[in-house]
């Protein structure tokens, strides 16, 4: 028999694949019971209403990622360029889109329960906090400087990229040029700059 702890877990993932998959209506004990290929009840006994079961997972993907960004910061090598960093978030882009497309559609259903849940908004705040804290770390190791008003929107052009690739049809998504993670970074760190000039250069180029 599975550890609570491990089996609160299994319940997770197994939440944000049916949020991933079924959206937020979709999410019902019976659904993630399914999914997890658990007893009838299980989820229910662990989380009782669907309440619950949002707030369960919005804390979840918070914990992980938030482990995974301690991670990274604590790993920075000493050598790091400003063009390592543009490749990282290049990289965390073509992510949203492949290996972390669940996580990231689960993530955009728990933004739109978090506008009726107070709970699930303060869950999901520890995740844009985060990003915010690494953006800021990341920039000083490479001795740029970017506030945190300039992390945040780098954090929101990041999240809305991530849901025009998620939501738009394949073609318009080429068309504007969204399927190109190289120069969305780009384009997207120069937001945060604090210099105008280069940010609307990088924007024309893109544009372009």
């Amino acid at each position: 028999m599975p550890q609570r702890g491990n089996r609160r877990e299994l319940l997770a993932d197994a939440a944000i694949e049916v949020l991933a998959r079924e959206g937020g209506r979709g999410l019902t004990h019976r659904a993630i019971d399914r999914e997890a290929e658990v007893p009838e009840g299980t989820t229910k006994n662990y989380f009782p209403t669907r309440s619950a079961l949002f707030l369960a997972v919005a804390r979840y993907l918070a914990a992980r990622h938030t482990e995974a960004l301690d991670a990274l910061c604590a790993e920075i090598p000493a050598d790091v360029s400003s063009e390592d960093i543009t490749a990282l978030y290049a990289a965390m882009l073509r992510r949203m889109a492949t290996s972390a497309r669940s996580q990231f559609l689960a993530l955009f259903e728990l933004h739109l329960e978090a506008v009726r849940n107070p709970d699930v908004r303060e869950a999901l705040s520890a995740i844009t906090e985060a990003n915010v804290d690494t953006a800021v770390q990341l920039h000083s190791a490479v001795g740029r400087r970017i506030s945190r008003r300039g992390a945040g929107l780098l954090d929101a052009g990041m999240l809305g990229v991530a849901l025009s690739m998620l939501s738009l049809p394949e073609d318009l998504v080429s068309d504007l040029g969204l399927d190109d993670a190289d120069g969305l970074a780009r384009a997207l760190l120069a937001l945060g700059s604090p210099h105008g000039g280069p940010a609307i250069g990088v924007l024309r180029d893109a544009a372009g």
